[in-house]
């Protein structure tokens, strides 16, 4: 994995920004924040594994990035409901949920 100038943050082999030593996406984290609502410390209070330095610089991440995470973030819904759409009314595509 490839450092960043961030605390905490490191790029994986395919360039996504990642919480350093976890499988955590940054666009996860400013998610919670984007979709809840939540600030930092509702974040860690719902991560409590997360460390508020943690949070904090994968939020900075993201506003210091935030168009291209926020394309990033768009592709990746797109690509999840054309899978909904794929599956169909089957076992799998019920447990994926809303959205299909």
């Amino acid at each position: 994995m490839a450092t960043t100038d961030y605390a905490h943050i490191c790029l994986s082999h395919d360039s996504i920004p990642m919480l350093e030593g976890t499988q955590i996406k940054v666009a996860e984290i400013a998610l919670d924040h984007l979709v809840y609502g939540w600030d930092a410390l509702e974040i860690h209070r719902q991560h409590p594994h997360l460390s508020l330095g943690q949070i904090l610089s994968a939020l900075a991440y993201y506003y210091d990035h935030k168009a291209e995470m926020d394309a990033d973030i768009q592709r990746r819904q797109e690509k999840a409901e054309k899978t909904r759409a794929q599956l169909g009314d089957g076992p799998l595509g019920e447990k994926l949920g809303p959205g299909r």
